[in-house]
C-alpha cells in the first residue's frame, strides 16, 4: 500500500517575498520552503491573480544550465524568457520556479545524463540508463502554492500534457493551454524530438484540451 499523500498545508512554508525588477517588468518573488527536502522554491506574480479568472501561468522546472548557463542542449531558458516576457505583455499572471533539476533527477546525474546522451542515448535513454524514471518530477507542491495566491484557474504556458493532467489532478483547472515553441536549434533538435515521440510533448499549435490530457505515446 502506499504512503498517502500529506495534506496540501503541510508540503511547504510560505516565508516572504520581495520586489524583482527584470527586463520585462517588476514582479513581486515569493519564497516557500519544501518540509520533505528543505528546497526552496519560487513564485513570480505580477498583477492581481486572485480575481478568480483564469491566470496565464508557466509552472517551470529548474534548469541551471538552461536558465543560467544559457545552454543550447534544451529549450528551458528560453522557455523561462518566453514566458516572463508573456506575462509581462498581458500585465498579469504567475511563474512557479520548481526545484526538480533534470526532470528531477538532480544537477550532477543531469550531467551524467548529458555524458550518455554524447555517447548516443537520448534524454529518455539516458535517465533510464541510470536507474531513473523518464520524468521525475513531482507537481503537487503547485496546489498549496497557487492557493496562497488564491489561484484556481490558469492559462498554462507548456507544451507537456503531463504537466496539464498533474494540474487537474490537483484540482487546478487548466483553462487553456498556451503553446511555449522557442529556440529550436542544430543542439537541441534531437532532444524536442524526443521529447514529442516518447514523452509527448506538443511541438505544434494549440489543440483542444481533451486531446492534450489523452495518454501521449511511448514510441
Amino acid at each position: 500500500m502506499s504512503t498517502p499523500s500529506p495534506a496540501a498545508d503541510q508540503l511547504l512554508d510560505y516565508v516572504t517575498s520581495c520586489a524583482l525588477p527584470t527586463p520585462w517588468a517588476q514582479f513581486t518573488l515569493h519564497a516557500f520552503i519544501e518540509h520533505s527536502t528543505g528546497k526552496e522554491h519560487l513564485a513570480m506574480v505580477l498583477g492581481d491573480i486572485g480575481d478568480g479568472e483564469p491566470v496565464l501561468a508557466r509552472v517551470h522546472s529548474e534548469c541551471l544550465t538552461g536558465d543560467v548557463l544559457f545552454s543550447q542542449r534544451c529549450d528551458c531558458g528560453a522557455q523561462l524568457e518566453g514566458a516572463l516576457r508573456r506575462i509581462a505583455e498581458e500585465g498579469r499572471g504567475v511563474l512557479l520556479y520548481l526545484r526538480q533539476e533534470g526532470r528531477g533527477i538532480g544537477l550532477v546525474n543531469k550531467i551524467r545524463a548529458y555524458r550518455l546522451q554524447e555517447a548516443g542515448a537520448d534524454t529518455v535513454e539516458a535517465n533510464l540508463q541510470l536507474g531513473f524514471h523518464a520524468d521525475a518530477r513531482n507537481y503537487e507542491l503547485c496546489k498549496p502554492m497557487l492557493e496562497q495566491f488564491g489561484v484556481r484557474s490558469l492559462r498554462l504556458m507548456t507544451n507537456n500534457p503531463r504537466k496539464i493532467d498533474a494540474m487537474t489532478r490537483l484540482g487546478i483547472a487548466v483553462a487553456e493551454r498556451v503553446p511555449l515553441l522557442v529556440n529550436r536549434n542544430a543542439f537541441n533538435d534531437s532532444y524536442l524530438n524526443t521529447k514529442q515521440a516518447k514523452l509527448g510533448h506538443m511541438m505544434g499549435p494549440a489543440e483542444p484540451l481533451a486531446a492534450a490530457l489523452a495518454e501521449p505515446g511511448t514510441n
